[in-house]
């Protein structure tokens, strides 16, 4: 059972940049939008209980709107990925980082 200050690091598999981009594939059922939306409920849960929450995922329009009430301690990151065979066609991504916490009241 999760109690005030307990520190939490999701890193669920990341919401779809792309009509082509698959790699939610964890699972044989996936990880859709619904679980993308108990997770982002999940969060809120442990918002409420006061622990200290981080989470990466993609930068998308749906994990934005997931996460708006955070949307003060997130930040975007860019990252390459190296999975693609061809190293020409491995992209930069912009990558979000969410917290509900900032430095400080982490503490307290």
């Amino acid at each position: 059972m999760q109690k005030r200050r307990d520190f939490i690091y999701l890193d669920p598999p990341y919401n779809p940049v792309s009509s082509t981009a698959y790699f939610t594939k964890y699972t044989n059922n996936g990880f859709s939008y619904n679980e993308q939306k108990k997770l982002a409920e999940t969060y809120r849960q442990l918002d409420e209980i006061k622990c200290n929450v981080i989470l990466t995922n993609s930068n998308t329009p749906l994990v934005r709107e997931l996460y708006a009430p955070f949307a003060k301690y997130t930040i975007e990151v860019n990252s390459k990925r190296a999975i693609n065979c061809k190293a020409a066609k491995r992209q930069g991504h912009s990558d979000l980082i969410i917290r509900n916490y900032s430095h400080i009241n982490a503490l307290e």
